[in-house]
C-alpha cells in the first residue's frame, strides 16, 4: 500500500495501521489532512465497452502542510474483500499547496478487470492522502458510482410503404461481454422505445414500447402516414447502458 511506504520513507517509523482496517465508510485521519472531493469520470457513469479505457477520478485533499501523496483505488464488493479492483497508474505528490485536486487514472481491462459482466453496476473509491508533516486521511468508500456495459442497438424498417399500410420495424439489443470479447444479446423482458421523426422535423416521439425477446430483438408494427425516421431507444438498467439506434428513413406515398 503506498500510504505505508510512502509515511515511513517521510519519518522513519510511523504507526499507520489504523488507516488499513477495513471498514465500511471508515473515516480514519490523523492531524487536520482532508480529503473534501471525490469526482470519477466527471460524474458520468464509467460505460465500457470490449477495449481498454482509461478513467479518471479527481480526488480533492487538503492540509495547511501541504500534501506528499495523494492515491485512490477503484473496486467491487467490500472493501475488505473486493470482487475486483483497479488501482491507479500514479499517485500525486508532492506539492506544497495546501489544497490540490489530484487527477488520477486508471486502466479497465475487460476479461481481466473486470473479468466478466456480473462485475457490472456499483463501484466504490477508497482514497487517501499524507501531509508534509506526516498527517494522514483515508477512507474505505470515499465515493461511488457505476460501471456500465456498453449496448449496441439495431433499427430495420422497410425502404418505402404505401400510405395508411402497417409497416413492421425491427431491431435488436446488445451488450458487451467482457467474459468473451463480444457483444451479447440484451435479457429478455427489457423494455426499448421505438420513436418516430418525421420529415423536416427535429426531434423523435415515442409511438410504442415493446420488450425485448430472447435473443434481443425487438419487433412493433405501426400505420404509415408520413415519411420520416424510426428508430430504438434503450433507458439501460444499472448494469447496462443506454443506447439509441441511427434513424431509419421509410418513404411514404
Amino acid at each position: 500500500m503506498r500510504m505505508y511506504s510512502a509515511a515511513v520513507a517521510a519519518c522513519g517509523v510511523v504507526a499507520l495501521s489504523a488507516l488499513a482496517v477495513p471498514a465500511a465508510h471508515a473515516d480514519d485521519r490523523f492531524g487536520d489532512t482532508d480529503i473534501t472531493s471525490v469526482v470519477v469520470n466527471s460524474g458520468n457513469p464509467v460505460v465500457l465497452g470490449n477495449t481498454e479505457r482509461t478513467v479518471t477520478v479527481e480526488v480533492t485533499a487538503t492540509d495547511p502542510a501541504g500534501l506528499t501523496e495523494v492515491d485512490a483505488t477503484l473496486y467491487r464488493g467490500s472493501y475488505s474483500n473486493p470482487d475486483a479492483s483497479v488501482s491507479s497508474t500514479a499517485a500525486c505528490g508532492p506539492t506544497p499547496d495546501a489544497s490540490t485536486t489530484c487527477t488520477l487514472t486508471f486502466n479497465l481491462k475487460p476479461g481481466t478487470t473486470p473479468a466478466d459482466s456480473s462485475l457490472a453496476g456499483t463501484w466504490h473509491v477508497s482514497a487517501y492522502a499524507i501531509s508534509a508533516d506526516i498527517d494522514a486521511v483515508f477512507l474505505s468508500d470515499a465515493a461511488d458510482f457505476s460501471v456500465q456495459r456498453d449496448t449496441q442497438v439495431s433499427v430495420n424498417a422497410p425502404e418505402r410503404v404505401k400510405w395508411g399500410k402497417n409497416l413492421t420495424v425491427t431491431g435488436g439489443v446488445q451488450n458487451a461481454d467482457w467474459a468473451t470479447g463480444t457483444y451479447a444479446a440484451a435479457a429478455a423482458g427489457q423494455p426499448v422505445k421505438l420513436q418516430f421523426r418525421a420529415k423536416g422535423c427535429a426531434t423523435y416521439t415515442t409511438v410504442k414500447t415493446v420488450d425485448t425477446a430472447a435473443d434481443g430483438t425487438v419487433s412493433a408494427t405501426v400505420r404509415a402516414l408520413v415519411d420520416g425516421d424510426y428508430r430504438w431507444s434503450y433507458a439501460g438498467t444499472a448494469g447496462t447502458a443506454a443506447a439509441v439506434s441511427k434513424g431509419d428513413f421509410v418513404d411514404v406515398r
